[in-house]
């Protein structure tokens, strides 16, 4: 005799099958997941964590802080206020950590290094507090007489700021709080953004118009053929990036292979100078990111019937018209993941810039390893590092937008 299960008991042992699967799921993907949390994540919060906090002058100064956190800025902060910046500054001084100090403030003015270490030597050195912390500050150095410099301190009191960011995007405040523009010989970052998104651009619309018909031989090659050219397509994928940059260095140098064919040849009279330039950065970043695009189209027009094509050439549509009307629609989504995977790849390019572009050419990456790693800025290089990853994130947002009205429209 056979027995039938019940309805409800077949449902209850699919759940229980689809959450056993479920869990088997989760614990084979949870070792990846805290991986990348630990070693990827987690650090990329931290370090954007940087651009919104601000304790050095807390940590040091906490009386000052405290002072000048109800204060207006209307005027010249009361006599408490500097009384607690003597406090703290005799104690600072004792501690080392006047310098710390210091160095935060002189992110804001150049010349506030030099006012705190003078100062606070000069503080240290009192055996006794002055009858008025006011006028003893006002005769160390006028500037503690004037509002501006009291309102850098109040704006670095912390924890949190808006100082690195706005500094990023050529910002500042001014004495009253409000936002104004950076003077015209201090502001670069947005110059240098938008070189960046410029020279990536360039880059990706290079690459899309030389892998294109490189994928599209090696997806209708015969299979042969095909091998042997995928072969030399993977190459450089096997040869340590320096390595190729320096092979541009040989190549692109006055007296180098290129000029010199070129010279021989009759092109040009004299070498062209095709390194420590943009031109020489587009080169190298175009040959080493080719490809990444031209491995998404690959891999999409081998899906692509070619009997299509055909279809349309034999309704009697010319080849042009059959191109753009029925192959390249097809090949839409490998092109819109080459582009999206090169130019995420060239906003963030560091090293080739650095060894084979000028002063004028590097971009946004290497301002933000010299802010981490010689002036030990880090709140500057994360406000760099989150604008740029806002404006790459609005880029493709955009573009997800406009791939998709296209799709919709090619339909």
């Amino acid at each position: 005799m056979v027995t039938v299960a019940e309805p409800a008991d077949v449902r209850r042992q699919v759940r229980r099958a689809e959450r056993r699967r479920r869990r088997l799921a989760v614990l084979l993907v949870a070792p990846l997941a805290v991986f990348l949390l630990l070693t990827f994540i987690a650090p990329i919060m931290e370090m954007l964590r940087r651009s919104v906090v601000d304790t050095d002058l807390r940590s040091a100064w906490p009386r000052t802080a405290a002072a000048l956190a109800d204060w207006d800025g209307k005027d010249l902060p009361p006599e408490a206020a500097f009384a607690a910046l003597g406090q703290d500054m005799k104690q600072s001084v004792a501690a080392r950590t006047a310098a710390m100090v210091a160095r935060r403030l002189n992110y804001a003015d150049t010349g506030a290094r030099t006012l705190i270490m003078t100062t606070g030597r000069k503080v240290a050195g009192l055996d006794a507090p002055p009858p008025s912390w006011r006028e003893a500050f006002i005769a160390i150095d006028p500037a503690w007489g004037e509002r501006r410099t009291w309102a850098m301190l109040q704006q670095a009191s912390g924890p949190l700021t808006s100082f690195y960011t706005l500094y990023a995007l050529d910002l500042r405040r001014d004495a009253d709080g409000s936002i104004v523009a950076a003077p015209a010989g201090e502001a670069i970052f947005v110059d240098i953004l938008l070189r960046t998104l410029s020279i990536a651009g360039l880059v990706t619309v290079i690459c899309a118009v030389l892998g294109f018909p490189v994928a599209y031989l090696l997806a209708n090659a015969p299979a042969r053929v095909g091998n042997l050219l995928m072969i030399l397509v993977l190459v450089p994928f096997w040869t340590s990036l320096l390595v190729r940059i320096a092979a541009w260095f040989v190549l692109l140098q006055d007296q180098g292979l290129v000029n010199e064919a070129l010279v021989t040849l009759g092109v040009v009279e004299k070498p062209l100078r095709l390194i420590y330039n943009r031109t020489g950065v587009i080169i190298a970043m175009v040959h080493v990111l080719l490809p990444f695009m031209i491995m998404p189209l690959y891999g999409v027009m081998k899906t692509v019937p070619p009997q299509l094509y055909r279809a349309s050439l034999s309704l009697g549509a010319p080849p042009t018209t059959s191109f753009l009307r029925v192959y390249l629609p097809q090949t839409k989504p490998g092109i819109f993941a080459g582009v999206l995977l090169v130019f995420i790849m060239s906003v963030g390019y560091y090293i080739t810039p650095a060894l084979v572009g000028g002063a004028n050419d590097q971009m946004i990456s290497w301002f933000i390893a010299f802010y981490t790693t010689d002036t030990a800025n880090w709140g500057l290089a994360a406000a760099l590092g989150l604008v740029l990853l806002v404006a790459t994130g609005v880029l493709y947002t955009a573009y997800q937008r406009l791939s998709g009205a296209r799709g919709v429209a090619f339909g």
